[in-house]
């Protein structure tokens, strides 16, 4: 989920969703300097609350490579992420577990995320419960950093500050003007330091909690990752892909990601207490 919103700074100007705002192509995206056009795409990305998305990533790992693909409706009409998705994940850590390669239902609300699991997990260590709740508070207790990390994304961030990242690298360029899925785009390329990275995306962890999460990154080979954005004639994110390049040799990170139907009705809620369980209580 990560992926889909990407990179932190500034907070929006409130509001829920609604259809996109006509009023944000009065000048195009094209007009501008890259970091000009790129905050212009932000504060329009920002406005419009929620969209459809999808995306693919994949990530090396010494279980091998788990590859994931995700489709759904989010919301950031409240500053966090919320949605929405279907996830199909195989190979990796999940490669022998029971949603390899099967479409699995998943909600992320303001607090926890869930994940559906099926009725063969209910049936066996579910104990009758479909959905894994993964509650961020426990998230950040249990996996220290890196969850504090997840924490502080899913309720800091959304889709426009993965334009807010390039921006605060000060180290952007125009690639040229490409169609995306029919849409002419503008193609926007930048790359940070991972041990930077942390820094400007997050928003509530403490010094000593970034300084932890940049070693573990540091310690998985992850050095520097390049971000490319398309945006749109409305100064609208279209398209976002990342990549990070493992200086050890256990795969690469590669994420695309790419929005529509900006404005969309997103409505999430959490599934019955009595249908699901903790995380933690699996472990």
């Amino acid at each position: 989920m990560a992926g889909l919103t990407a990179c932190g700074s500034d907070d929006g100007d409130g509001g829920g969703g609604g259809k996109k705002d006509k009023r944000s192509s009065e000048k195009s995206s094209t007009g501008f300097s890259p970091l000009a056009a790129l905050k212009k795409a932000s504060d329009s990305t920002e406005r419009q609350k929620s969209a459809h998305v999808e995306g693919n990533t994949s990530q090396g790992s010494p279980q091998g490579t788990m590859t994931t693909a995700m489709e759904g409706e989010m919301d950031w009409s409240e500053g966090g992420t919320t949605g929405n998705l279907t996830v199909t994940q195989s190979g990796g850590a999940v490669a022998n577990s029971p949603i390899a390669n099967k479409p699995t239902p998943a909600r992320y609300t303001a607090d926890a995320m869930y994940v559906n699991v099926g009725d063969e997990f209910a049936s066996t260590a579910g104990n009758g419960a479909h959905w894994i709740a993964y509650d961020y508070d426990k998230l950040a207790e249990r996996a220290g950093p890196s969850g504090a990390f997840i924490k502080d994304q899913m309720q800091n961030n959304n889709p426009s500050r993965s334009v807010e990242l390039l921006l605060a690298t000060g180290k952007v360029r125009k690639v040229g003007t490409e169609t995306v899925k029919g849409t002419e785009t503008t193609h926007y390329s930048g790359t940070v330091d991972v041990s930077e990275l942390t820094r400007m995306q997050s928003k509530e962890l403490s010094q000593t909690e970034l300084q932890q999460l940049q070693r573990q990154l540091q310690t998985a080979g992850l050095e520097t990752e390049k971000i490319d954005l398309w945006i749109d004639g409305d100064d609208l994110l279209v398209k976002k892909s990342e990549t990070a390049e493992n200086t050890k040799g256990q795969g690469d990170y590669e994420s695309v990601v790419y929005y529509s139907d900006y404005g969309t009705d997103v409505t999430i809620e959490a599934p019955p207490a009595s249908d699901t369980v903790g995380f933690e209580e699996l472990s």
